[in-house]
């Protein structure tokens, strides 16, 4: 029979002539009514590998710590175990992020433009696309297409002294590279000026190219999605979740903004102009 132990970030907090607190993994503090077991009976129970205490009383208690999340049963199964990342681009960005990926457990694999179509309907599979540089027009057309295939499409670029991680996207209807273009067109005064510099009608890159720390970074918020995407997990906590978040990086001092982002919906086509003839 497989023992109970608490669940990853979860602890027993025991209170100086109190009862013991449970700190959840979110970080909340509850009460434990330990009823007439003792605190130290429920402490080694969820965390001693050779336990020596079982009571009805005290299995009904750890019942619920599993029940409500808190204690687990079976080892810890890393959250990318069972999905494929294919990654393309930049080395210096898609190295860390194939360590970071496999350490959680994915098969990672390096894929080619060319063949970024050919992944289209593969589930469980993400692409996963990073540049050290803005994005050529057209680059990720076909890759915009994933979604729609239930393949999950993510990707990160540099523009100057910024780096954008751009919303995971796994299912239909889901924001695609094209529908953060035309959102941040919206948003800006200067969306000439910015349609210009995407087009490539720019002054020779001058960086700041990512370094080890920045790009670890990057890889690392990477990943993250990538394990939103895989666990399937509702969003807890403070910021956007996964679908819904453009990521601002300053490359100079590490910061991270967040911005929310929808889908554009498509638009009707305009009708068919009335021709009128003469009487």
């Amino acid at each position: 029979m497989n023992r109970s132990r608490l669940a990853p970030g979860a602890g027993i907090v025991t209170v100086p002539g109190g009862r013991p607190v449970l700190r959840t993994s979110d970080g909340e503090f509850l009460r434990i009514d330990t009823g007439s077991i003792g605190p130290e009976q429920l402490i080694e129970r969820l965390t001693v590998e050779d336990r020596r205490t079982s009571s009805e009383e005290l299995d009904l208690l750890v019942s619920a710590f599993e029940q409500a999340g808190h204690a687990v049963t079976e080892p810890r199964r890393p959250p990318l175990a069972g999905r494929t990342v294919h990654l393309l681009g930049d080395p210096v960005l898609t190295e860390p992020l194939s360590r970071f990926a496999a350490a959680e457990g994915a098969e990672v694999h390096f894929a080619t433009a060319d063949g970024v179509a050919a992944l289209a309907g593969e589930r469980d599979t993400a692409v996963v696309w990073c540049l050290d540089s803005p994005v050529p027009t057209g680059l990720w057309d076909t890759a915009d297409r994933l979604p729609a295939r239930h393949t999950a499409w993510l990707r990160c670029h540099r523009e100057g002294a910024h780096a954008w991680i751009e919303p995971l996207a796994s299912e239909p209807g889901d924001a695609t590279s094209a529908h953060v273009r035309l959102r941040r067109l919206a948003a800006t005064a200067a969306h000439g000026e910015l349609a210009a510099y995407w087009a490539g009608h720019r002054t020779p890159d001058t960086g700041p190219h990512p370094t080890e720390p920045s790009a670890a970074l990057i890889a690392a918020l990477l990943t993250a999605d990538l394990i939103a995407w895989a666990t399937g997990e509702p969003h807890r906590g403070p910021g956007l979740p996964a679908r819904r978040r453009l990521r601002r990086i300053d490359l100079r001092h590490l910061t991270v903004t967040e911005h929310p982002v929808l889908p554009v919906p498509k638009v009707a086509p305009l009708p068919a102009p009335i021709t009128r003839t003469a009487p």
